[in-house]
């Protein structure tokens, strides 16, 4: 493998970040002042977003809804334009349509796309932490959404993501791709695993590898990040080096094996055109699909 280190692109939900403006949380006023004229993205309780007949982000703001801030969450700036996001039960809004993130990632600008993923996460951490972890009262949400109070024993809660590696293993110009029987069929990708408590990020990557596949890696380099809320990970992407090997599954993955230039290359070929023969990858929203993409790239003869 090549030594240059080249940078992940082209996946979604890390374009154009809103700027998270952390000062103006602790100031419930200024947000009231910035509430008529604030963007809103609305979502629903399964996490979709309400969007306009155009498959668009419902272009709704406060002065629409009225009333102020509330139990929205404050999710920064774009500009001098303030964008809140909220669940739809406590409004009285209709929308044409609805959008999951995927589909948002493909057909939303990146902006749009990003505060969604942006949004779409805190809805999550809210919905799971509406009673207190220590005694279980009642939690009320302050500071812009971003803190937890318990009523009851004054703990705060913060919002949590959950660290997951994600890797891009190879040996002797082959990559090791695995598949889940969940999975579309004859859909491939890289191994990932969440953290464990304890755990450097470099081990995780070495233990994961090891458990689904029976592979040793020797050596691994961080590459890139990526927010996934599906529900609240975030994806740390890596490239590896392993000892020779044969994979082995025993019931996380259905199929572990190593794949050649040849053979990915074919499989990014099928994005256009499926000729219904061998692997497809991961969707190109995803880091896991940039990871595969970014190794293709380093073989020789790939471009």
């Amino acid at each position: 493998m090549s030594t240059h280190l080249s940078p992940l692109s082209g996946f979604s939900f890390v374009g154009e970040p809103l700027e998270r403006a952390d000062a103006l949380r602790a100031d419930p006023d200024a947000l009231a002042r910035l509430w008529p004229d604030a963007r809103l993205l609305v979502l629903d309780r399964d996490g979709t977003a309400f969007t306009g007949a155009d498959d668009q982000p419902l272009p709704l703001t406060g002065a629409e809804v009225g009333g102020g801030p509330g139990t929205a969450v404050f999710l920064g700036l774009r500009g001098e334009q303030a964008w809140f996001s909220v669940e739809a039960s406590v409004l009285d809004v209709a929308a044409p349509g609805r959008m999951d993130l995927r589909q948002a990632a493909l057909s939303w600008s990146v902006a749009d796309a990003s505060a969604f993923s942006y949004a779409r996460g805190m809805s999550y951490w809210h919905s799971r932490n509406r009673f207190c972890g220590v005694c279980g009262g009642e939690v009320r949400f302050e500071r812009g959404g971003f803190v937890g109070r318990c009523q009851q024993c004054a703990v705060e809660h913060y919002p949590r993501v959950d660290p997951a590696v994600i890797v891009a293993v190879e040996n002797r110009g082959r990559l090791l791709l695995g598949r889940q029987a969940s999975w579309a069929p004859r859909r491939y990708s890289v191994l990932a695993g969440f953290v464990e408590p304890g755990e450097m990020l470099e081990q995780t990557v070495v233990r994961e590898v090891f458990e689904e596949s029976k592979v040793r890696v020797r050596a691994c380099q961080y590459l890139g990040t990526q927010p996934w809320p599906f529900p609240g990970a975030l994806m740390v992407g890596f490239r590896a080096q392993a000892d020779d090997g044969e994979p082995e599954v025993d019931g996380e993955l259905e199929d572990a094996r190593w794949f050649s230039a040849e053979e990915v290359g074919a499989a990014i070929a099928r994005d256009v055109h499926d000729d219904g023969e061998g692997i497809r990858l991961s969707p190109p929203i995803s880091i896991s699909r940039s990871l595969i993409e970014h190794w293709y790239r380093q073989q020789p003869g790939s471009a």
